[in-house]
């Protein structure tokens, strides 16, 4: 049994022989291989198809719903005119208020910014030795008086010379004329506001030595403004005295202040060939200071009949002004519609949040004021009537 478990051992190992790979079996391989491939692909492309069709399909049938806008109905009627300027804002009275005389600060009176009255005091001066003079003057002319009296007396019962009685009457008069000379020198002294106004920043302290003419404060009156501008000679023709201007300023937006045409220079710039005009403003709000920038209109006749819609309904693009103009419209199922047109449009003047439409628009159409930003050319809407624009009873001015 050994000698067999020992045969066994060194038999030799049977092994399956592998057939060799031909050129045919490889070809088939591929073409199998290309097979399934080319039927993937035309699955998928066939899926993709499928998909893109049902969704084309799906949005077919499900249209989106008329956008809801608010509509203003075009009118006619008439339009503010307008000169337009720029100009700046200056005070009717202003001045520096400053000593005649020199002299140092013994008081001041006043705090920066305060509004003052005519003739209040803002400033005393060291008047000392001016209130000495007057009592040594006064004492002078009571002197002299007495010594008239006297003269005349004896003049009277022939006791004394006319002569006397001349030389004392002069005595009382250069006294007399010493005292009202010394009280304007002492009245110079006090310093008073000249009109009503405001004051600016003080310029001075007490102790200070102020010279004939130095800055003591500014005082501006704000009640009343003066706005210069110019405007070419070609608009002569188109001012008088007394037309009224709109005034704007950037320190008080979305505000109108009413002026009138005070003065007309009475020659034309050979320079710019323009015109330099002032007009007159109350300012009781205080809210315009001189030397601000102002936005000038001289209001002219109105012009009539002009197509006027709401600012908001017009588009305005580098490519030009359009408008939304809603017309009636059949749907797809014969149920009345409307859809919103884009029409371009040449616009005017604006005023008032509306504006003038020169072409494009008719009296009656109407146009889409808010929502359009939603909207496409001949997309289907749902209107809602905005208040119609009625022609106003009198030219709005502000």
């Amino acid at each position: 049994m050994t000698s067999d478990i020992h045969h066994s051992a060194h038999a030799p190992e049977r092994t399956t022989a592998r057939r060799p790979v031909t050129r045919g079996r490889l070809a088939f391989r591929i073409i199998i291989m290309a097979i399934i491939l080319a039927v993937l692909l035309g699955g998928l492309y066939a899926f993709n198809n499928f998909r893109n069709k049902a969704i084309a399909d799906f949005f077919a049938g499900n249209k989106p719903p008329p956008t809801p806008v608010s509509v203003a109905e075009a009118a006619a009627q008439s339009v503010p005119k307008y000169t337009s300027a720029i100009g700046t804002l200056t005070a009717s009275r202003q001045v520096t208020v400053a000593p005649e005389v020199v002299g140092r600060v013994t008081q001041i009176f006043f705090e920066s910014g305060a509004t003052v009255k005519a003739g209040a005091p803002l400033v005393q001066l060291n008047d000392a030795t001016e209130q000495a003079d007057v009592l040594a003057f006064r004492a002078q002319a009571k002197l002299a008086e007495n010594n008239l009296q006297r003269a005349r007396n004896l003049l009277r019962n022939q006791a004394g010379p006319q002569v006397t009685v001349d030389q004392n009457q002069a005595q009382l008069d250069e006294a007399n004329a010493n005292i009202k000379k010394t009280e304007a020198l002492i009245a110079q002294k006090l310093i008073r506001a000249p009109f009503d106004g405001e004051l600016g920043i003080r310029q001075v302290n007490v102790g200070e030595y102020v010279s004939a003419g130095g800055p003591v404060v500014t005082l501006t009156d704000l009640s009343n403004l003066f706005v210069d501008f110019t405007l070419p000679e070609q608009a002569l023709s188109q001012i008088r005295v007394g037309q009224p201007v709109l005034i704007s300023a950037d320190a008080a937006p979305g505000a109108n202040f009413d002026a009138v045409i005070s003065t007309i220079e009475p020659q034309v710039s050979p320079d710019t060939r323009a015109i330099k005009v002032r007009a007159t403003l109350k300012n009781p709000e205080r809210k315009l200071l001189p030397g601000m920038f102002a936005n000038i209109r001289v209001v002219q006749p109105p012009a009539q009949n002009r197509i006027v819609i709401p600012e908001t309904a017009v588009d305005y693009t580098v490519y030009g002004d359009s408008v939304f103009v809603v017309a009636a419209k059949k749907d797809a199922e014969g149920k009345d519609g409307h859809v919103a047109n884009r029409v371009p449009v040449k616009t005017g003047d604006r005023f008032d949040g509306k504006v003038e439409i020169l072409d494009g628009v008719k009296p009656g159409d109407r146009v889409v004021s808010s929502g359009q930003l939603k909207l496409n050319n001949g997309a289907a809407v749902v209107p809602t009537e905005a208040s119609a624009l009625v022609p106003p009873q009198t030219v709005p001015r502000n």
